[in-house]
């Protein structure tokens, strides 16, 4: 499986060579700013991209740009945000296009190996990731929004769905019933409009109506 990395700081992004290679990855190309992202995806043609956030030379959402330009001009592209920052708006808009293949995890709340290759091999294969802090910050709307709708269970309820937790494993985390489950999901679809005739995963599309209304 073929990575591109955009990564500033050299320890971390040759670390994450070192890790990635040890699990059967290709890391195919390691750059520091926009341009040279770029041009590896469209030269590699990378399964799964890895990106910060903040990139040279105003270390402010140069990387989240570049990831949604790649996607652009590559529909599809897989890419999972590794950062330090949530950066609202573009976040959002990267994540609520529609294609799925996109995470969003936080540098200093990854704490197993583990947790971090299932999380891009899920993006790779065109899953959503989503760290629980950015969901927080990125599910925050005005009282207009008709998402205000939801109660604060279907809002924990849709807060795991988005990090692609199964029924079993919410019910566990709530301390609730599978049938509890099931019925907060089916609330959620109902209130933010999602037919059940719908085609694709409704789990992902219920998060990104929630993250794509304003």
């Amino acid at each position: 499986m073929r990575v591109v990395i955009a990564e500033d700081n050299i320890l971390l992004s040759n670390g994450l060579e070192l890790l990635l290679t040890a699990k059967g990855f290709h890391v195919a190309a390691i750059t520091q700013d926009v341009p040279g992202f770029v041009a590896a995806v469209t030269e590699h043609r990378p399964d799964v991209t890895i990106v910060d956030v903040r990139l040279p030379p105003t270390f402010r959402d140069e990387g989240i740009h570049a990831a949604i330009h790649a996607r652009r001009r590559h529909p599809g592209l897989p890419v999972l945000v590794l950062s330090q920052y949530v950066e609202q708006q573009y976040a959002g808009e990267l994540i609520s296009d529609g294609r799925g293949g996109v995470g969003y995890l936080l540098k200093d709340r990854v704490s197993r190996v583990s947790e971090f290759i299932d999380a891009l091999r899920r993006v790779a294969a065109g899953g959503t990731v989503m760290d629980p802090e950015v969901i927080g910050q990125l599910l925050t709307r005005p009282a207009h929004d008709p998402i205000a709708a939801l109660t604060p269970r279907e809002r924990e309820v849709l807060a795991l769905m988005a990090e692609g937790k199964g029924n079993a494993t919410i019910a566990a985390r709530l301390v609730i019933t599978d049938n509890a489950v099931h019925k907060h999901i089916g609330n959620i679809f109902a209130k933010l409009g999602l037919s059940p005739t719908d085609s694709g995963h409704r789990r992902v599309l219920a998060v990104l109506t929630y993250l794509s209304r304003h």
